[in-house]
């Protein structure tokens, strides 16, 4: 599948922004049907990055799902927020 119909865009909330710098973790909207090896396999194919783990969350008052993704710590989830024009 394609990595670009699997992941729609990243999530910028506060709660997010602290996950970047504090956890090493980017937040992302993603395809409500795709599992988290579909998510982790997109991830590392769009920003040739490793990923260390994905959890997944559908929020209830909204029907969307959010992957939490924690970057291997080789790798800085504040770089690859700058790439994407988050800062």
């Amino acid at each position: 599948m394609d990595p670009y119909a699997i992941i729609i865009k990243p999530q910028l909330t506060e709660k997010s922004m602290n996950a970047i710098d504090q956890n090493n973790e980017l937040t992302f909207v993603v395809r409500r049907t795709a599992n988290r090896t579909q998510i982790k396999a997109a991830f590392e194919e769009l920003y040739a990055v490793k990923v260390e783990r994905v959890n997944t969350q559908i929020r209830s008052t909204t029907g969307v799902k959010l992957a939490y993704i924690k970057l291997a710590a080789e790798h800085s989830a504040e770089d690859i927020a700058m790439k994407m024009g988050v800062f």
